[in-house]
């Protein structure tokens, strides 16, 4: 269908574009060689453009579109590379022919490629960009298949004989040619539906395990025929940059994909065992900075926390086990107090989140970049915050005592169970007790619990033995109601959707002190703290469960240690 040049510059007007707009439309056009309409979105609604490409064409114009009513069997012929990158999607199938909706009038040209890939007639629409394109992720996102149903599909294709066939087309081959391709495309997909943090496969002498950590619990996803493991290891290898003939030595890469217009980061560790190599994918989503507000800390601590992060100088360190969300936390501080007037400088293992205006540094321990080095060097930066992302040695230690000392403020990391055993653990590195005491001006501990899913959590009366490990009393609850997991669809069956933390926090008073001078023990000065009015992890975990946002089994879970 030929569309004449001043046809559109009519319709255009028609629809509001000046001649002066249309000029500078027409020369943007040109400079870039694209379309006229497509120089004209963002100037122009796309509700108006649209109007306006069918006024030109002559085709009709559709501004809503159920993607509900567009099933995976209308768009399976046609990739989605292919359907974003030229604004194409079926929409819906009217006797013989195919409705299709377009978003501009290049489209055109390849309706008669579908008219012979879909075997039946295509009668084209035209539809808003912004409709068109969020129906499209819709109905993909929809249509794509989880990984076990893709492995389904191939399965055939893993045989033992294929095994090296594979491997070899893994470095030519696209994902229409190589199965364990799609499967790892698949697996990716569905780790980002679920939600996971981490994906772990794990190879054994008779079989292969893939789980993913949800909500900071493992659980088992799929279990592939263990002939492809080498093939499934090797392709994360080639998109992580990895070397794979190497299969002696622990190996760490990065994997950047774009899901569903979504940035994702992975970090992929492999390490050999003794049937292959087993691979950790970290899922980190790029750009995304979690706030204070969004984290679940109590008023009163948040109060106090956000007091100390606008301090001008001293240590802040934020504490817990692995995964207890620290690094989140801090970044979260960072961004609240990110402004222009403040020069922030960050040294991190890895760089979890970027966060516009903040210089962060990766550790890079081939070339003796260390958190203590990187720590002496930011000194002569001129800043005001420095972000270090742990203190595991006595030099770190000293270097931001040192600094906070000389007029900074430095926010870190300590391997302690609460907020107590840091003033410990800091004397126990070698740091001078007067100098701890004067530098730490508060200590945050935390874990993370999973969230109750709220739409089949279930309220019940919880045992004599249940309050006796809560150290509870009946009459305590009995204002309240309890809620347990139960599990539905929308959780996926695990009766939780979702994480938020738990808290203490420890400022430095004037009465702990004295008790940080004479090496007092943690739990000397955590009694200390509590006769001020500190709350513990516990206590904080037990509101919570009144609350009705988590459990006790979750709460005794991260503080079952505490209890020693």
């Amino acid at each position: 269908m030929a569309i004449r040049r001043d046809a559109i510059d009519v319709a255009l007007r028609h629809h509001g574009v000046s001649d002066e707009s249309l000029k500078a439309m027409r020369s943007a056009a040109s400079k870039q060689g694209i379309p006229i309409f497509e120089a004209a979105r963002g100037a122009v609604s796309g509700t108006a453009l649209a109007a306006a490409l069918s006024e030109a064409s002559g085709l009709p114009i559709v501004e809503k579109i159920d993607d509900a009513a567009i099933t995976p069997e209308l768009i399976r012929e046609l990739p989605l590379a292919i359907a974003r990158d030229r604004g194409v999607l079926p929409l819906y199938r009217s006797g013989e022919q195919l409705v299709v909706g377009i978003a501009g009038l290049d489209s055109l040209d390849l309706l008669d490629d579908l008219r012979v890939i879909l075997g039946r007639a295509v009668r084209p629409v035209i539809v808003p960009h912004d409709v068109l394109f969020k129906a499209m992720n819709a109905a993909y996102d929809r249509a794509s298949k989880d990984a076990s149903s893709v492995l389904g599909d191939v399965e055939d294709e893993f045989e033992d004989e294929a095994g090296l066939a594979l491997e070899a087309d893994l470095l030519d081959g696209t994902d229409d040619e190589a199965p364990v391709i799609r499967f790892v495309n698949a697996l990716l997909t569905q780790a980002i539906k679920e939600r996971a943090s981490d994906i772990h496969i794990e190879p054994f002498e008779k079989e292969l395990i893939i789980r993913f950590r949800v909500d900071g619990v493992l659980h088992e996803a799929i279990r592939p025929p263990s002939a492809v493991k080498n093939a499934l290891v090797s392709r994360v290898k080639i998109m992580a940059g990895l070397n794979i003939a190497e299969r002696r030595l622990p190996q760490d890469g990065r994997i950047r994909r774009r899901m569903g217009g979504r940035e994702i980061d992975l970090r992929v560790s492999t390490v050999p065992v003794r049937y292959g190599e087993r691979v950790v994918m970290r899922i980190l989503e790029k750009g995304k900075v979690i706030s204070l507000d969004s984290l679940g800390m109590p008023e009163d601590i948040s109060k106090l926390f956000r007091k100390v992060i606008r301090l001008p100088h001293g240590i802040l360190l934020v504490c817990g086990p692995t995964g207890s969300g620290k690094s989140t936390t801090l970044n979260a501080a960072i961004s609240e107090i990110n402004e222009p007037d403040k020069n922030i400088l960050t040294i991190e293992d890895p760089v979890e989140y970027e966060i516009a205006g903040v210089g962060q540094v990766q550790v890079n321990h081939k070339i003796n970049l260390t958190f203590a080095s990187a720590l002496r060097s930011f000194l002569r930066q001129d800043p005001d915050v420095i972000l270090v992302g742990e203190i595991r040695d006595k030099e770190t230690a000293d270097n931001a005592v040192q600094a906070s000392l000389t007029g900074h403020l430095v926010f870190s990391t300590i391997h302690t169970n609460d907020a107590a055993g840091a003033f410990a653990r800091l004397t126990e590195m070698g740091v001078e007790p007067f100098l701890v005491a004067s530098s730490l001006e508060g200590v945050l501990a935390q874990r993370l619990v999973r969230r109750l899913c709220t739409a089949c959590r279930e309220a019940y009366v919880p045992s004599d033995a249940e309050l006796a490990d809560m150290q509870l009393s009946r009459a305590e609850v009995s204002q309240h109601t309890i809620y347990r997991a139960k599990g539905c669809d929308t959780c996926s069956n695990l009766g939780y959707n979702g994480r938020l933390g738990i808290y203490e926090f420890m400022q430095t008073y004037d009465e702990i002190k004295p008790l940080v001078l004479r090496n007092a023990d943690a739990g000397t000065i955590k009694r200390k703290a509590m006769d001020l009015g500190m709350r513990t992890l516990r206590d904080d975990g037990v509101a919570k469960v009144l609350k009705g946002v988590t459990t006790f089994d979750e709460v005794l879970r991260v503080t079952q240690v505490d209890d020693e």
